[in-house]
């Protein structure tokens, strides 16, 4: 979005107003469909790697019983863990493109409100939705009910920040494994295992910061939010 061609900065007088409604509201359809699609396609996936964490951790207990916990079993249980780790990080990965994507489309639409506005002033009150696109119009958008910048427990309960948990936990747990496996003390196991998987969290969520707040200092608006009183 920050390398495309900014829009004129008033209408062609000669599209008759109705023209230019149809034409907004095709393309505001658009982008509500194709941000249904993709937050569809994203929850999907979570789904899926959360159904192969219950079958994994399920498979471990069951091989566990089966084999009497033997010398084959951290073998086993080390490549399960590593399997779903993959797949845990490549959601991750996945989650965190929708939620700039998901931006993008919010973004999109501020525009469009402005233009609704644009074309008839009057509808301004009626809009609970931003009709600015730069940072805090997109809070406003995100979270409009409280009145104030999008709520930090939105963040916190996010997909992302869930997935991001979920991995953490996992890599805990390969780590205990691998150590204990090594046959390092069980206090050293538990120390690696604990500092490994929130090493994972806090680095996850630098990493998703810095690509937010990177496109916010790429990003020039083009209805940016009136200076506050």
């Amino acid at each position: 979005m920050p390398d495309e061609e900014p829009a004129p900065a008033r209408p062609n007088p000669e599209v008759p107003p109705a023209v230019r409604a149809q034409l907004l509201a095709t393309e505001h359809w658009s982008l509500l469909a194709s941000r249904s699609t993709t937050q569809g396609e994203v929850l999907t996936r979570i789904s899926m790697f959360l159904y192969l964490v219950s079958a994994g951790l399920v498979s471990l207990a069951l091989a566990g019983q089966a084999t009497q916990f033997d010398e084959g079993f951290p073998g086993f249980a080390l490549t399960v863990l590593g399997i779903i780790l993959l797949v845990g990080v490549l959601t991750q990965v996945r989650v965190t493109n929708v939620s700039m994507e998901d931006l993008a489309y919010v973004l999109a639409m501020n525009r469009l409100r402005a233009a609704y506005v644009e074309l008839d002033p009057g509808v301004a009150p009626y809009l609970m939705a931003s009709r600015f696109d730069d940072l805090p119009g997109t809070q406003t958008t995100y979270y409009f009910l409280g009145g104030k910048p999008r709520n930090f427990s939105q963040v916190l309960g996010s997909s992302m920040m869930f997935i991001i948990a979920v991995n953490s936990t996992l890599l805990g747990l390969l780590l205990a494994g691998i150590t204990l496996g090594l046959g390092l003390p069980l206090l050293v196991c538990l120390a690696i295992s604990v500092v490994g998987g929130m090493g994972f969290l806090a680095g996850s969520i630098v990493v998703g910061g810095t690509r937010y707040l990177g496109f916010w200092r790429r990003y020039t608006p083009l209805f940016p939010s009136p200076p506050a009183e």
